[in-house]
């Protein structure tokens, strides 16, 4: 399948329906990797190389960042996410998680360290589901935190040291993983995933012969969601499949009235409508990654086949949407990370405006020779 990240106004997909005229929308960046033979394929490298290193600078610099992959079943979103079987189709997860952790191991000091937790769940039939737990068939709940925002209650974390402990975590989870066979594929993800990497930075600075500490904590959503199809056309003649269709149906609908009543208040100012978050449970979750604190990145993946003309076009809009969006994405730091930050700030400041200062004087002193 091929992929679109939503965004602003680099690279064009342009579609062109069985009777109609060819319609153009632009995003940040447009990918086809349909078939590897294409002068124009995109490898999932170079995939990573355009969208995921970026990701990572922003977990690095203590922001909370998200990555979701929308579209229909069988367009490529579990592949863009976790990639295929063969080692050069890993997908934009392990390729992140493979970074992050190299990136720590180069960082590593006596004044620098960096703590890693994970956690995995599934939003099945609007149940919340621990991936990474034996008790994971218990249904969770969502509950909102006043200054870090909706959390599950009760979801395991778990520490890891290397990428290796976060893939068989990974594997783990996957193999609890609602999948099932739709007319559409044969091994369907029925249900949404989110795969959330905590990572807690630790730094000593000395300032007025004092050793401070200060931490930063940044939080990486990875969202698999469940296909956006129409049911008709996925489930025919199947009775259980046409009623988990329309739960799935239900959260993607609520995600794409959060993102249009998002980017309808963009556009009238902040006093907009009602953001609908808690109409389902994936919305919720994801609310500080839906223009709240994070820096998100959706990734709308699109069949090249023009029998899918409809929905290809349905997914598009729905990107073109979620490029109108703006987050506020902040900095997770405690007090002392901020003054220091800040102060450090200052000095650079300083040390510009003496130097051109230095320089202007030397200007005049030059002038008047």
């Amino acid at each position: 399948g091929g992929g679109g990240g939503g965004g602003g106004s680099a690279s064009a997909s342009t579609v062109d329906g069985p009777r109609e005229e060819g319609r153009q929308f632009t995003f940040d960046h447009s990918f086809w990797s349909h078939a590897p033979d294409d002068p124009h394929f995109a490898t999932q490298q170079r995939v990573y190389e355009e969208l995921g290193s970026g990701v990572l600078r922003d977990v690095f610099d203590g922001y909370n960042a998200c990555v979701f992959a929308y579209g229909q079943t069988g367009a490529g979103k579990s592949f863009s996410m976790m990639g295929g079987a063969a080692p050069d189709d890993r997908g934009l997860i392990p390729r992140l998680c493979e970074d992050l952790f190299s990136t720590i191991e180069q960082r590593s000091s006596e004044h620098w360290s960096a703590r890693v937790e994970v956690s995995y769940m599934e939003i099945y039939l609007e149940k919340v589901k621990d991936l990474l737990s034996p008790e994971g068939q218990h249904k969770l709940r969502v509950r909102e935190h006043a200054s870090t925002g909706p959390y599950v209650e009760g979801l395991t974390s778990h520490a890891v040291a290397n990428v290796e402990m976060v893939k068989s975590l990974m594997e783990e989870g996957n193999k609890m993983r609602t999948v099932r066979s739709t007319a559409m594929n044969d091994v369907s993800s029925r249900s949404h995933a989110i795969f959330q990497i905590v990572c807690l930075q630790s730094e000593t600075t000395e300032m007025d012969g004092e050793l401070l500490k200060m931490e930063r904590v940044s939080k990486l959503s990875l969202v698999d969601l469940a296909g956006s199809e129409r049911s008709g056309t996925i489930n025919a003649g199947k009775q259980d499949r046409m009623k988990e269709g329309n739960v799935i149906n239900k959260s993607l609908s609520t995600l794409g009235k959060v993102i249009s009543t998002l980017a309808e208040r963009e556009k009238g100012g902040k006093k907009g409508p009602h953001v609908p978050y808690r109409e389902s449970q994936l919305t919720w979750l994801l609310k500080e990654s839906l223009g709240g604190n994070s820096k998100t990145l959706m990734l709308a993946a699109i069949s090249p086949a023009s029998i899918n003309y409809e929905e290809t076009l349905s997914t598009l809009r729905y990107a073109n949407q979620a490029k109108k969006i703006v987050n506020r994405a902040v900095i997770n730091e405690d007090a002392t990370a901020t003054m220091v930050r800040q102060l450090n700030e200052e000095i650079e400041l300083l040390r510009r405006q003496l130097e051109a200062s230095r320089r202007q004087g030397g200007d005049g002193s030059a002038a008047g020779g």
